[in-house]
């Protein structure tokens, strides 16, 4: 049997949405120590999915457990791993789960994680990230593939617009976004979650819909001025180990990026996020807050000395905004998955 460890991570936004740039995309995130997803794959004859009744689901909407959509999900996820290797079948165990569509990457991990633990299980050696497109990853941020790689905090370099248009390619008709910056964090930083009881983030062929309405008509000047906070804020914080400006950078990027999808989303954050960030920007605890990819998860940047004053400001946040939800910090992960027999 083999075992694989991955977890979330937090998507800070992208570089640029419009298509009069030269790259398209270009997404920033870290990888965080927790939650975590674990799966167990064994060789066999056919396909078959399991969900272990005391398994931990991390969904703060629904807490009841694995549901059919995702069991089918996993049972894909399988049978284009053997289809891929050529095998007959394979046992998949889902011991602990990620929340679903909440913004922590849940759907990338869990894809990934299937399709490793296949290939270990019958000792194979095979490309992860040339092969995540197959299970349609990778089409517009290469985050997800690249925190299973290696964690730690990751800029990618975005897709060729020249390759792209609005509508993302078909599934596999693309490769994942090469990883142009990758870093260690410091130990001690530490990153606040937010999870609201709010309906889930956009996926699926609303994710496309959004995501091509909002490419049609960016605005090309907000990718100019990301980029100079990516190159002038971001990447010197992280190299300074300065958490305080890289929380302000990040930030940033998040309401820059919400303009862009203010139209999608119901403003530049999506409700209820943007009471959530309100708070939490007001406590010195927390050095910037924003929102992770299509929410409602929130993030808030802070450090170990203040992460219990943190934690407290994301239950006022939600106490304050009348929302139940789950709150947590995290540190940052500065290794990928671990695979393990």
């Amino acid at each position: 049997m083999t075992r694989v460890t991955a977890a979330g991570r937090l998507h800070f936004g992208f570089c640029n949405l419009s298509l009069a740039h030269e790259r398209l995309y270009g997404a920033l995130g870290v990888s965080l120590d927790i939650p975590q997803l674990v799966v167990d794959v064994s060789t066999a004859d056919s396909i078959t999915v399991d969900f272990p009744q005391n398994a931990a689901f991390a969904d703060p909407v629904d807490r009841s457990g694995p549901t059919d959509t995702q069991r089918e999900t996993v049972r894909e996820y399988a049978t284009r791993a053997t289809e891929i290797l050529g095998v007959s079948g394979a046992e998949v165990r889902v011991e602990s789960s990620l929340p679903r569509h909440v913004g922590l990457g849940s759907g990338t991990q869990l894809a990934l994680s299937v399709f490793a633990g296949v290939v270990d299980a019958y000792d194979y050696s095979l490309d992860v990230r040339a092969n995540a497109p197959a299970f349609g990853r990778g089409g517009r941020s290469g985050i997800g593939v690249a925190a299973f790689e290696s964690g730690g905090f990751v800029l990618d370099a975005g897709h060729p617009t020249a390759r792209f248009t609005a509508d993302r390619p078909a599934d596999g008709e693309w490769d994942v976004p090469p990883v142009a910056a990758r870093h260690r964090l410091p130990d001690d930083w530490r990153f606040l979650v937010v999870l609201p009881d709010a309906a889930p983030g956009k996926s699926d062929a609303d994710e496309d819909a959004s995501m091509r309405a909002a490419v049609e008509r960016a605005d090309p000047t907000i990718a100019d001025r990301i980029s100079g906070i990516v190159v002038r804020r971001v990447l010197p914080a992280v190299a300074d180990d300065a958490p305080e400006r890289f929380g302000e950078a990040v930030a940033e990027i998040g309401r820059l990026n919400g303009a862009w999808y203010a139209d999608e989303q119901g403003g530049v954050y999506r409700p209820p996020v943007g009471e959530l960030v309100a708070s939490l920007s007001e406590t010195p605890a927390v050095y910037g807050a924003g929102q992770t990819s299509w929410g409602p998860a929130v993030y808030g940047v802070t450090d170990a000395a203040r992460a219990d004053a943190a934690h407290e400001a994301g239950e006022i946040a939600l106490e304050s905004a009348g929302i139940d939800g789950e709150v947590f910090v995290s540190a940052p992960r500065n290794e990928g998955a671990r695979i393990e027999r």
